[in-house]
């Protein structure tokens, strides 16, 4: 080869990528089509028709202006740093942000990501807003949103008055210069996940508040204006029963510091844009928030569970961030003579991370119009139950897979896919394994898991609730196979919890999975036919998995071939 037909290879190799490049979507919601089918079908047309140009506005800005942003915020010069003295040497433990962190935060708020939930209801447009921005990742604002809807839900639901009155117009607010955001101070170091075992303490005072003392140990959005945090009454008895949940301010009303003292910034894998840290509480004004007895529950139902959906719904959009990455490489970059798209194995790796995108997407955004329903009174008991249990299975299996499907696409990208200034998947890689371990570590949800079926028999409202998923269409794949799956549940009873817990983490996936099929057979259109089927083939336990080879390749070759 000529040293001139050698300079026009690399020329066109370096071509190649930089249409790659451009070929990157400049609306995150036009793109998706199925986000939009998946709306379409929990709204209608005529509500999608309402709401798509404030969705399509925000694609288009969390494609642009808030990717940037991110990108730059994570640059190591412009992570987040404690300052903990003002110039005067006053105590002001402030956490300091870059420019572009805050940019990105004026654009994500400004959606109206958390004023949606001013009216009950709004769940599913809550989280297509938060799909949208997820596909940057945590981004730095992602988990303060989660952690914000969960104050607002427990305000909202067993607040008094007068806190409600105080703190909900600012975090319901839209303008990020005047809102506040929200963070949830749970875990201790000798606790992690077993909450029952916090040592913080509450006294109540003359004024009708509260003072805590202790310490916590993983506190993320550490800067936030307002936290919901355990603490056990002076003579409260030992275990989760005995803790009361307080709703604690950074500042007092007078501007002063409120008893909050971080100790260290944490160094984390990954969401570095966003400020995790350890806290001391040294005599802070906290006020209870709910009934007296029922504070760790409370923290489930309005605080934990809002999160893991989420949690979820990010893990969900991180992936499909990676899909479009990797599909968009594999039709620009060349290899042998042609792009690696037409490669047999290239294109399995893309149907198994278009599928799974497909299929926790349909499932959590089940969850979150069952949510919607639970809200303005139209669910019952038996819906109530089966969220309780299924949005604990669909944060384990959907940050699981997640960071599979990511990791899958940095493989699609070769040596490029590991760098960091190349693509943003190895931040959305660290980003998800994070993901995994908030909200309840993988082992710590499966655990929970057993014990419902165990103690609360809640594998029958998993049971019911499939049923009515399926129910509209008794032709679905899944309905003929749920009962196969009530028996696997139903063996659970009949063991020890050690030895149902040795067996659950096949049964919940293979729960989660048929889940999902579920939701998306009831939506899907004719045209993703051919995914569900290679998900059903290759993700639900009933299938087998002796598919042809020819068969194989047709599936793979038609399921790849779309973005």
């Amino acid at each position: 080869m000529s040293e001139t037909s050698s300079l026009e290879v690399v020329a066109q190799g370096r071509q190649h990528l930089a249409d790659w490049e451009a070929a990157q979507p400049e609306n995150f919601y036009s793109t998706d089509q199925h986000l939009q089918s998946i709306l379409n079908f929990y709204w209608g047309a005529e509500k999608l028709s309402v709401y798509a140009p404030r969705l399509t506005q925000f694609g288009h800005e969390a494609a642009t202006i808030i990717d940037a942003a991110v990108r730059r915020a994570n640059e190591p010069h412009n992570l987040p740093r404690l300052e903990r003295f003002n110039a005067v040497g006053e105590r002001t433990e402030q956490v300091i942000h870059s420019a572009a962190h805050h940019l990105a935060g004026k654009h994500i708020y400004g959606s109206g990501a958390m004023g949606v939930y001013r009216e009950p209801g709004n769940n599913v447009l809550a989280q297509a807003l938060f799909y949208l921005s997820s596909y940057n990742g945590e981004a730095g604002h992602n988990c303060p949103l989660a952690c914000t809807a969960g104050i607002i839900k427990t305000l909202q639901n067993v607040g008094s008055d007068e806190l409600k009155a105080k703190y909900l117009p600012r975090l319901l607010d839209t303008n990020y210069d005047t809102l506040f955001t929200g963070a949830q101070f749970l875990t201790e170091v000798q606790g992690g996940s077993d909450v029952g075992a916090n040592a913080c303490t509450a006294v109540p005072h003359a004024d009708g508040a509260w003072r805590i003392n202790g310490e916590k140990w993983f506190c993320s959005n550490v800067g936030a204006d307002l936290a919901l945090m355990t603490a056990r009454p002076v003579d409260g008895v030992a275990g989760t029963k005995g803790l009361g949940l307080f709703l604690v301010p950074r500042l007092l009303d007078d501007g002063s510091l409120n008893g909050i003292y971080i100790r260290r910034l944490k160094d984390k894998l990954g969401t570095k844009s966003m400020a995790t840290g350890e806290v001391d509480f040294k005599d802070c004004v906290a006020y209870p928030i709910g009934e007296p007895g029922k504070g760790f529950q409370h923290a489930m139902d309005y605080v934990i569970n809002t999160s893991r959906l989420y949690n979820a719904v990010g893990s969900a959009a991180a992936a499909r961030r990676a899909y479009v990455v990797a599909w968009t490489y594999a039709q620009h970059r060349h290899a042998f003579g042609q792009p690696i798209s037409q490669f047999p194995l290239v294109q399995e790796t893309l149907a198994e991370m278009r599928c799974d995108v497909m299929a926790m997407t349909a499932g959590s955004f089940y969850l979150a119009h069952l949510r919607d329903r639970i809200e303005l009174g139209e669910a019952d008991d038996t819906d109530k139950q089966f969220y309780r249990f299924v949005v604990n299975l669909n944060k384990y299996y959907a940050s699981l897979t997640a960071t599979n499907v990511v990791r899958r696409g940095i493989e699609i990208l070769g040596g490029n896919g590991a760098m960091e200034n190349f693509s943003v998947l190895p931040r959305l890689l660290r980003d998800c394994v994070i993901f995994e371990a908030w909200e309840g570590a993988h082992n710590t949800l499966l655990a929970q898991a057993v014990r419902d079926v165990q103690r609360h028999s809640l594998d029958e409202a998993y049971d019911q609730g499939m049923q009515k998923i399926c129910s509209p269409d008794q032709s679905l794949r899944a309905g003929a196979i749920l009962p196969r799956m009530r028996g696997q549940l139903a063996e659970l009873k009949a063991y020890d919890e050690m030895t149902a817990s040795a067996g659950i983490r096949e049964v919940a996936e293979d729960a989660v999975s048929l889940f999902y099929l579920a939701c998306w057979e009831n939506y899907a259109s004719d045209d993703s036919a051919m995914v569900r089927e290679w998900f059903l083939t290759t993700r639900v336990s009933v299938k087998s998995k002796a598919m042809g080879a020819v068969f194989k390749k047709m599936f793979i070759e038609a399921i790849s071939a779309q973005l």
